[in-house]
């Protein structure tokens, strides 16, 4: 509701309206942070990267799956592996660990995305996560394959200490920056995670890579292609073959990449349909 004010005077004094609280969470977190399908399809996705690296230590590929300096999505090339040790490469949030306080506080706030909430996030949090369905028997199961496992997250650099110890309290064990541990501002690309899946391919084998958003095994996704070309470059491009078989995809409805696009994106012209007029009786 507007109030009108009789001054500019009154209107600074008056109190703020806040957004008010729902009385459920958004559907999308429902999903994510409650359902047993969500958490049915995190121990799948699980399941199935366990069993494609234990493959992948018996045959040692010749290459890893991170795309090289040179790739496109439409000629994808890949860093060899040589005698590199073996790692597993994941992001952090809503891959590995769920950031359950972070989504209350938002639910509950109804504000949306606020970057100074998610830094003090970041900082204070570490205490209301949990771990990602499946994660901590994958992460276990990895590491007794003697796989290194390798967080490749956006929290920011400055946080390392917080982020490690979220990690750990979510019961994936210990995280160390620079070695195992790699963050936003750890090199001069922002966001953009290729340069650093580059540093770690230096030194790793990288078998597997595990993800909630495109951006997580490749910078080439997020290149600006209207949304119905991204969706089909999944589907159909060079890369497709990767999906289960070294690339896996956790479900995030809840924030990222993903939700974009109006109807015309979504929607193709030819698959639309409306109900039917009824025909009134005489």
């Amino acid at each position: 509701m507007v109030v009108a004010c009789a001054t500019l005077s009154a209107c600074a004094s008056a109190p703020q309206t806040l957004p008010v609280a729902p009385a459920s969470p958004p559907a999308g977190m429902q999903f994510l942070y409650g359902s047993g399908e969500a958490a049915a399809l995190s121990v799948q996705a699980f399941h199935a990267l366990l069993d494609h690296v234990a493959l992948a230590v018996q045959d040692r590929p010749a290459e890893s799956v991170v795309l090289d300096q040179n790739a496109t999505l439409e000629r994808p090339g890949f860093v060899p592996c040589g005698t590199k040790p073996f790692a597993a490469v994941f992001d952090v949030d809503e891959t590995l660990i769920l950031n359950l306080g972070f989504e209350y506080h938002d639910a509950r706030t109804a504000k949306g995305y606020d970057a100074a909430a998610w830094d003090a996030w970041e900082k204070t949090g570490a205490g209301q996560v949990g771990a990602v369905p499946g994660a901590m028997d994958a992460v276990r199961g990895l590491r007794a394959l003697g796989v290194t496992v390798i967080f490749n997250t956006n929290r920011e650099a400055v946080n390392a200490g917080a982020t490690a110890l979220a990690i750990r309290n979510a019961g994936l064990g210990e995280a160390v920056h620079g070695s195992s541990l790699f963050l936003k501002g750890d090199d001069g690309i922002g966001s953009r995670k290729d340069g650093r899946r580059a540093t770690i391919a230096a030194k790793y084998c990288v078998i597997a890579m595990g993800g909630d958003q495109l951006g997580d095994f490749s910078d080439l996704f997020n290149a600006g292609q209207p949304v119905a070309t991204r969706r089909a470059v999944v589907m159909n491009g060079a890369t497709a073959k990767l999906w289960g078989h070294g690339w896996f995809v956790l479900p995030n409805p809840v924030y990222g990449t993903a939700l974009k696009g109006g109807f015309d994106d979504v929607f193709p012209t030819d698959k639309r349909w409306d109900m039917p007029a009824v025909k009134e009786a005489r």
